[in-house]
Order: structure tokens, then sequence, then C-alpha cells
């Protein structure tokens, strides 16, 4: 009875393996058989507003990302998928006004044109603007480690959104 058990266990996880082939915790859906590597092109900063280093941070965060989520290795040259594009805006606005005309909270966006393409699966090439916000009181400048903060927060959502839309199939 114990080995008919065992039999029954086998052809249960294989089943189970089997239908999970492509399945990673991270949501990527990445046939490894035939994807091994990715590049990262330097993405160069367009924005009206010119951050030092900021293109460089972006750059590194996209590659952070990825070496992090799944099990490919960075290229820097020939890639089975490929990442490129420019930060296209940079900019601070004030969201809320208080009585005396001045900002009650302002808002830091920035927004990231993306290229990628995957040359096992060309259908799924596409060409997107990826934006997202940082929110702050009127009251604080944003300078030091504040700015870091802000662009860390920004970048981590736009690095996610463009893993999720390159790599995950949801």
């Amino acid at each position: 009875m114990n080995h008919l058990r065992n039999i029954a266990i086998v052809f249960f996880l294989a089943a189970t393996l089997q239908g999970c082939k492509f399945y990673s915790f991270t949501g990527a859906d990445i046939d490894y058989s035939t994807t091994k590597t990715f590049q990262v092109n330097f993405f160069k900063n367009n924005a009206p507003i010119v951050i030092p280093g900021l293109a460089r941070d972006f750059t590194n965060d996209l590659q952070d990302l990825l070496v992090n989520q799944t099990s490919l290795e960075l290229v820097t040259t020939n890639g089975d998928l490929i990442y490129e594009g420019e930060i296209i805006e940079y900019y601070i606005a004030p969201i809320t006004a208080q009585s005396n005309s001045t900002a009650a909270q302002n808002r830091l966006t920035i927004s990231i044109n993306v290229r990628f393409f995957n040359t096992k699966k060309e259908e799924k090439d596409f060409e997107q603007r990826f934006s997202f916000y940082f929110d702050y009181p009127g009251s604080t400048q944003l300078t030091g480690s504040r700015l870091d903060d802000a662009v860390a927060v920004i970048f981590e959502r736009i690095t996610q959104d463009i893993f999720n839309k390159s790599l995950a199939n949801w």
C-alpha cells in the first residue's frame, strides 16, 4: 500500500512541476531554455532639468532589479533582452496651495521613455513612457538625502513597472 501511495505522490509532483515550467516567484514569464542574457543600455538624461548622476542611477537600478528578480546574466552587448531609452521629464510642480499663495505641497515627477527588445519573441517588443511622482511638503527643499530618497521611491516604482511590462505576464 505504501508503494502505491509513493507512486501517486511522484506522479502528482511531476504533474505539478511540469505545469510550473516557466513560473517564478517574481512573476517573470521567461523561457530560460532560450533566453539567457539581458543588457541595459545607458539611459541618457534628455529632461529639460538635468540632475548629475540621475541617468547613471536609473540605469544601475534597472540592472539591479533584473539581476535580483531573474536568473538572466547581465551582458554589455548582444543580450537576448535589451532595454534602452532616456529620461524625458524631471520637474517639480506645486499640487496644493495655501491662502498666502505659496505651495502647501509639491510634486517631483520623473518620466522615462523605454524601448524593450526581446530577440527571442519579437512580438513582446515595445516602446512606452513610464512615469511616477513623489509628493513632499512645500515648506521643505528637496535636496541632499531628501532628494535621494524621493528619487529612490520613484525609480523603484518605475523599474518595477518596466519589469512587469517586459517580463511579467499579468
